[in-house]
């Protein structure tokens, strides 16, 4: 992902003021700040582990940070504190496909049909490389959500990890005489690259923690 958000940045005619990676892991978190202070932006894919390590380096360097790494919703609450604390920004996601972030306004949209009628159970499936961690998705678990607003007890979710497979998410509703599907499906990692530049456009010269969905909201407005 890194390699591809580099990529993207160039065709956009941004320059690439650093560049850290596996090599930089015993690095302290001032250490990090030291790399980091003077850009406009940064964009984290890393893994989950050390995502409060960079969010936290970024906001005492006071470099705005888009976050696309999964695995660490259980770490949001200290993540945005650290922000807060530090006068940071941050934009952070589920994923930063703009394609998944309308499919998100989609599913809400089904779900609320769904739940005004009888007979039709909800559910999701999802699948990824073999070499992705978690599991369900973050995608998947934040369709989860939305659709839970809307709709009484518990929505099967199911994962896959086989191969290649760049990501897929299906939102189904399952009922005797039919079924409905929704489904998105990613061609490659380009998306959350584009994505991800544009979030980080978006937040220089703001500060706070902003959800990716409040960026897409923006560009719906416009």
């Amino acid at each position: 992902m890194g390699q591809m958000v580099a990529a993207e940045a160039h065709k956009r005619g941004d320059e690439i003021g650093a560049v850290i990676g596996s090599n930089d892991k015993d690095l302290s978190i001032d250490q990090l700040a030291d790399k980091l202070r003077g850009h406009d932006a940064a964009i984290d894919f890393s893994v989950g582990d050390t995502v409060l390590k960079n969010i936290e380096a970024c906001a005492r360097a006071q470099v705005p940070i888009v976050e696309g790494t999964t695995g660490w919703k259980d770490k949001e609450p200290e993540a945005k504190q650290i922000v807060a604390e530090h006068h940071g920004a941050l934009v952070y996601g589920a994923n930063f496909s703009i394609g998944v972030n309308l499919f998100y306004r989609l599913t809400e949209h089904a779900a609320k049909l769904f739940a005004a009628v009888e007979g039709y159970d909800p559910f999701i499936e999802e699948a990824h490389h073999n070499r992705k961690k978690d599991a369900p998705s973050g995608t998947a678990l934040k369709l989860r959500d939305i659709m839970s607003v809307h709709l009484d007890g518990s929505i099967s979710t199911s994962s896959t990890r086989a191969g290649h497979i760049p990501g897929t998410h299906r939102v189904g509703f399952d009922s005797e005489p039919d079924q409905v599907l929704l489904t998105h499906t990613a061609r490659s990692r380009q998306g959350f690259a584009s994505g991800a530049l544009v979030a980080a456009h978006w937040i220089v010269g703001r500060t706070g923690t902003f959800e990716f969905s409040e960026v897409i909201d923006e560009l719906i407005a416009d």
